[in-house]
Parts: C-alpha cells; structure tokens; sequence
C-alpha cells in the first residue's frame, strides 16, 4: 500500500543550489517515521538520493512498507515538487534490545566549544548557516588551503532545538564540504546521496545544546568526492556517523 504526504522545505534553509541536502533528507523521515511501518522503532539507517535541488515549499512523500518484522520495519519513499522527482530513498527502524556496547568512535580530544571562537560562513554561499553556531574545535579552517580534508567544529542549533532523529541528520551534513580545508576558492560540491546510521545512543533521548561535528574527505576524482562525518553529543556519546557521495561542479568565474 502506498501513502501520500505533505511536508515543507523551510526557505531559512537554502544552500547554493536549492534547499540544503541535510534539511531535505530530515524532512523525508519526518514524513514516513509515523505514518509508514516504523512508527514504533527507532529509525538506524536513512538512505536518500538527490535527484534535483528542492525548493522551498512543500515536499510530497509517498511511501510504502514492502518488509517488516517484530523487531524491524523498512520504507522507501520518493519527494516529489510539482510532479517532479526530487528524492528517493529508504528507511530502516528496529528496536532495542541489551547487548555487549562498543565504541569504536569516541569523541576527539579536543577543546570545549566556551573555548572555541564562532565563524560565520559567507551567506551567499551557505543561507542555511545562520540556523547554526559553528566553532571550529581544530585549527583547520574553510577555504585555508590547508593540507588535510577535514574539519572538526562544535555545532549548535540557533533555535535550541532538540537532538531528535532529524535534528542529527541535518547535522550530518551541515559543515562544509570537506575539500573546502584545502581549496582557497568555493564552488559547488552539493550531495548526490547520503546515508546516516544512527546510535543508540537516541533511543533515550539526547538533551540540546552542541555536537561535536566532524567531516572528512576519503576520496576524490572524476567530478565526484566521499565524504564522512561523524555527530557527537556534548558529553562525548556518538550520536551518527553519516557518508554521502558528493558532485565536485567546476569553478565559477
């Protein structure tokens, strides 16, 4: 069976080509974590695939529930804007059980965010930016021609929101892309697609206030790039990890 419906694409959300992809993907699962099998489990795995920049303004979601178990239930769905395609993607939830933990990820070492210094990113190039505190927790700067593609920064959501689901997807991808640590000029490299495996570390709940946000470069050739991030919570719990693919445009003159 397949269900229809709507969600909006907030305008305080631009990036340089359309609605930021982190946004997008959070307002997909917004719209099928209640209404399609996986009302009742944690969501683990989300899986969207851009297909063209969304606009501000609403996002039509159908989805279907082709599998589901007594412990878990899966979804795909497409987003569609005046008919046309903008997203597909899946969703996995599943519930807890005890087990043996393991932290093959643990926090970095590095200073608090009260001893961290806010940037602000060009407005022109990330709109979406001023929703967001961001101080980096490293020296590494956007467009310093540094020589690691990686940055690390203590984030925080300006309207003090909650670390739901959601929330840990858009963070996922709020930093620049990582090529920026060693480039000295801004172009395009928006998100084709972008995965997120969550913790359970939100299944009780994760209080507001700053993530420690890192993204990182494995790869990069031929017109595309590999990005990974990583989401942690304040008090070092990690929250996320998240890898998307990503297109490299050219230079603007």
């Amino acid at each position: 069976m397949t269900s229809t419906t709507e969600n909006e694409i907030d305008p305080l959300w631009r990036s340089w080509e359309g609605a930021h992809g982190g946004h997008v993907a959070a307002v997909a699962l917004a719209a099928v974590r209640g209404r399609f099998a996986g009302g009742a489990h944690p969501v683990r795995t989300l899986t969207t695939h851009f297909l063209a920049p969304a606009a501000a303004g609403p996002l039509h979601v159908s989805g279907t529930a082709p599998a589901s178990g007594r412990r878990t239930a899966a979804c795909v769905f497409s987003g569609h804007q005046d008919g046309l395609p903008v997203v597909v993607g899946s969703a996995l939830f599943g519930s807890g059980r005890s087990g043996m933990p393991y932290d093959g990820q643990p926090a970095p070492d590095v200073p608090g965010p009260d001893e961290c210094q806010t940037i602000r990113l060009p407005g022109h190039l990330a709109p979406f930016a001023r929703q967001l505190e961001i101080r980096p927790a490293t020296a590494d700067r956007p467009l310093a021609g540094g020589d690691r593609a990686e940055l690390l920064a203590w984030v925080r959501f300006v309207d003090g929101r909650p670390f739901d689901a959601g929330a840990v997807v858009t963070l996922t991808d709020v930093l620049p892309p990582a090529l920026y640590a060693v480039w000295s000029t801004a172009r395009p490299v928006p998100s084709a697609e972008l995965t997120v495996h969550f913790t359970d570390a939100l299944d009780d709940g994760v209080p507001d206030g700053w993530s420690l946000v890192r993204i990182r470069t494995d790869h990069a050739g031929a017109g595309w790039a590999v990005d990974d991030s990583a989401v942690w919570a304040a008090d070092g719990r990690l929250l996320a990890l998240g890898r998307q693919s990503r297109v490299v445009r050219a230079e603007r003159p």
